[in-house]
């Protein structure tokens, strides 16, 4: 066991702080449902009935005029601003599906405008198909995380297995919540990115518990103080290998969203979000839930033997 580790664990004791961990994450999870019930989510057409038309212009352009023609195509129908983005190209989004040969129109009217360079690519989605992707895209996350918590519970143990479940919903929302706040679209690379996140999170806090059950084998946890220390070592113990593993897959997520392209820029930021709130959840969250279950544990068993011993 590492002098440092011993060192930090005297000085700052994580384990002891934790319901100012848990009341972090209460009011984060609070204001995160405030603003679903309020704002709700700004779903992408994967997941809400409508077209999603982009536009590649290949010369310099004004939105304004762009939008101009859609308008002018379409005069009853509503869609978002003309977006502009990457390499010359432009995006807007309808809320109802349009007939390829009114998206034709539109791409004809550029064409005559920008030149015979212009091109576009539509999404479709209807109503049913938006409504089964969603129920599926739920499906995925829900089995994932608890397949996830069951595999734990008989690799480790139950309460370990309870407290990386709670610890994963924990890490779900957190990105679901700040993208209803800055009202981010979600589309289905978002959904790819929240599996991507159950996976990183759970595999960092299986490392703080596989090294707690190591220390158990060596440091006797006959009381609720014995226990907290022997989790409070255990994280600063693997403390540096979170906060580097960390922050190595940030950076790739950070240079990501400022090289990559728009296409995956909304996976990027999830991860972001994502990374964060997992990294917190595996020090501050789940070993803290774990030993407030295993403490109403201990104290369920010393007063139920406590008649016998007197």
């Amino acid at each position: 066991m590492s002098y440092r580790a011993l060192e930090y664990a005297d000085k700052y004791n994580i384990v002891k702080n934790r319901k100012k961990f848990f009341v972090i994450s209460w009011i984060i999870l609070a204001l995160g449902l405030l603003s679903m019930f309020t704002l709700g989510l700004n779903l992408g057409v994967d997941f809400k009935a409508g077209t999603r038309l982009d536009m590649y212009i290949g010369k310099e352009f004004s939105t304004t005029d762009i939008d101009a023609i859609v308008r002018e195509k379409l005069p009853e129908t509503s869609f978002s601003d003309v977006t502009a983005y990457g390499e010359k190209q432009a995006f807007t989004r309808f809320e109802e599906t349009i007939p390829p040969e009114k998206l034709a129109e539109i791409e004809q009217a550029l064409i005559a405008k920008y030149g015979d360079q212009v091109t576009k690519q539509e999404s479709t989605v209807d109503p049913i198909i938006a409504q089964e992707l969603v129920r599926n895209a739920g499906f995925a996350i829900l089995f994932a995380a608890l397949g996830i918590a069951i595999y734990v519970a008989f690799r480790f143990q139950f309460l370990i297995g309870v407290a990386c479940a709670i610890a994963l919903l924990h890490d779900v929302f957190i990105p679901i919540a700040l993208f209803s706040v800055f009202r981010l679209e979600v589309d289905l690379t978002f959904i790819a990115a929240i599996l991507t996140i159950v996976g990183y999170s759970l595999n960092d806090t299986i490392v703080i518990f596989d090294r707690i059950r190591e220390n158990e084998r060596v440091m006797k946890t006959k009381t609720i103080e014995d226990l907290e220390h022997l989790v409070n070592v255990s994280l600063w113990q693997t403390m540096r290998r979170s906060v580097f593993t960390v922050v190595t897959v940030l950076a790739t997520a950070v240079a990501i969203v400022f090289l990559g392209s728009e296409g995956i820029r909304n996976f990027s930021l999830v991860l972001i979000f994502g990374l964060l709130s997992g990294s917190y959840s595996s020090i501050f969250i789940a070993a803290q839930i774990w030993v407030s279950l295993k403490k109403r544990e201990m104290n369920k068993k010393r007063f139920s033997t406590a008649p016998n011993e007197s």
